[in-house]
């Protein structure tokens, strides 16, 4: 039986290929790997092993990603050997499809033909934001003109296009992004990601929080723009793949995170929130009801339940009604709730 979740192998190449470094940035904290040369050997390597789990061909769809750098902006020679490492996994069907992440002045039309031509299927565009205000504060380097370029060539060439976005940076506000995320509905990519600024030790961002030259979002705040990002995006039909920074060691470690919207359920938080506004309209009105009991999907129970059962107090105190019980009924549609009153 197999598993329809896709299984994606990373393959971590911080900072190569970037230009400079932004004022926010720690690959190597993130990714929890030294900032290195990475060639074909270990890329085959890494693969060997990826495919030797014992759950690895129970996953249906299977993909090799490249991520942490801008993939290309690297020497064509490279590029060649690192996916040309990957080629014998694709023809012998251990693999399905690769691919990358990269920064959006990075591409034109020799560059996205080479990466086609080696079996390269997805971009990742590392846009962050599509106000150039805010790029000009944090020396991103490119524009907004330079995301929606990349986008339209990337599929004219025939890619998924994804885009990897930044509230909560300097300059920004819930306004900006709001206008950020319209913009990305307009381009229309097949998905998107969202990471929310958090400051870590060492960048340049750190240095203006104990200045005090910034002042990052809080989580509340941070939870708010990603819903409200989230539910706009996928009702215009855009996935959202991914919401706050996955978790490494290195970021678990004392005193790497000075400030801003870590949380290591960011994502889960998130989707609880999307789920207590769409459930909303399904609970009694305050004071109706003493006790309540609610049915619900079991794949809907954690995001009612929310973080440490915070949805349901905040449940109890819309309703002022005590919670019997949660009971999983997946004869209800996701999303939807069954609500039996006393």
């Amino acid at each position: 039986m197999f598993d329809e979740k896709p299984l994606i192998v990373p393959v971590f190449i911080p900072n190569q290929g970037c230009p400079h470094r932004c004022v926010f940035c720690d690959q190597e904290k993130i990714t929890s790997q030294p900032s290195q040369p990475v060639d074909g050997q270990t890329v085959r390597g890494l693969l060997d092993i990826a495919r030797s789990s014992s759950s690895f061909y129970r996953r249906k769809h299977r993909e090799v990603a490249f991520y942490g750098g801008t993939f290309a902006s690297l020497p064509e020679p490279k590029i060649r050997e690192l996916l040309d490492a990957v080629a014998p996994f694709l023809q012998d069907g251990t693999f399905h499809s690769i691919r990358v992440s990269t920064r959006p002045d990075s591409l034109d039309q020799k560059k996205t033909a080479l990466m086609r031509g080696l079996g390269v299927s997805t971009v990742e565009l590392g846009a962050q934001s599509l106000d150039d205000e805010v790029l000009r504060r944090i020396r991103r380097g490119h524009s907004a003109e330079d995301t929606e370029r990349s986008v339209t060539l990337l599929k004219q060439q025939g890619f998924r296009v994804g885009i990897q976005l930044m509230p909560g940076l300097p300059g920004d506000s819930a306004e900006s992004f709001s206008s950020t995320v319209r913009k990305v509905i307009r381009i229309k990519p097949d998905m998107v990601r969202l990471y929310p600024a958090v400051v870590l030790r060492g960048t340049e961002l750190a240095q203006w929080v104990e200045s005090g030259m910034f002042q990052p979002l809080t989580l509340e705040q941070a939870v708010q723009i990603c819903a409200e990002s989230c539910l706009r995006l996928e009702e215009a039909g855009i996935p959202v793949i991914r919401i706050g920074l996955m978790t490494s060691a290195s970021l678990r470690e004392k005193g790497q995170i000075l400030g801003g919207p870590w949380h290591e359920d960011f994502g889960h938080l998130v989707r609880s929130e999307i789920y207590h506004r769409r459930i909303e309209a399904f609970l009694p009105g305050k004071g109706e009801a003493k006790r309540i009991t609610i049915r619900t999907p079991s794949k809907d129970v954690p995001l009612l339940r929310g973080h440490r059962n915070e949805g349901v107090r905040r449940i109890e105190e819309k309703t002022n009604a005590r919670i019997d019980g949660i009971l999983p009924d997946d004869s209800l549609a996701p999303g939807r709730i069954s609500v039996e009153t006393q």
